[in-house]
């Protein structure tokens, strides 16, 4: 760093990491209390999240399935944020401003389009074993 930087140098220690966590926590919070289309978008992810893990496939595929899943979180998250920041610069109507929220909202779709994709492919590719159900079998086959 320049001697002449008159920027400051940001802490990064453990408590720093625990605050950020805190921010982190606060704000997903936030989008659970205030944005309808989160929640929706969680419950979505909450219900898929059992197949995921309980469906017989390798565990490299039940984690690009759960991936899929959170990106839709993330993408919802990052929308939500955009358009929050938007609307607290103002609410009149600007073509900048719709045009920022529409691509958010696209993100959005896009990652619905990726999970759909994602979990059509893994589900065809192992349809042989899922169709038969036995993975759902109590006692399981390592029990016996």
């Amino acid at each position: 760093m320049p001697e002449n930087d008159p920027s400051p140098t940001k802490r990064r220690d453990f408590r720093n990491f625990l605050q950020s966590v805190k921010y982190a926590l606060e704000g997903f919070w936030a989008a659970v209390r205030h944005e309808p289309s989160f929640r929706e978008d969680l419950l979505f992810v909450i219900i898929l999240t059992p197949f995921a893990i309980l469906l017989p496939v390798k565990a490299v595929s039940t984690a690009v399935m759960l991936g899929s899943l959170f990106v839709i979180i993330i993408a919802e998250l990052l929308n939500s944020a955009v358009e929050w920041t938007i609307d607290d610069i103002s609410m009149e109507k600007r073509p900048f401003a719709k045009r920022a929220k529409d691509m958010g909202s696209a993100a959005v779709f896009l990652a619905y389009i990726n999970c759909a994709v994602v979990w059509g492919v893994i589900l065809f590719a192992n349809w042989q074993r899922i169709k038969t159900l036995e993975f759902l079998q109590w006692p399981p086959q390592f029990l016996q």
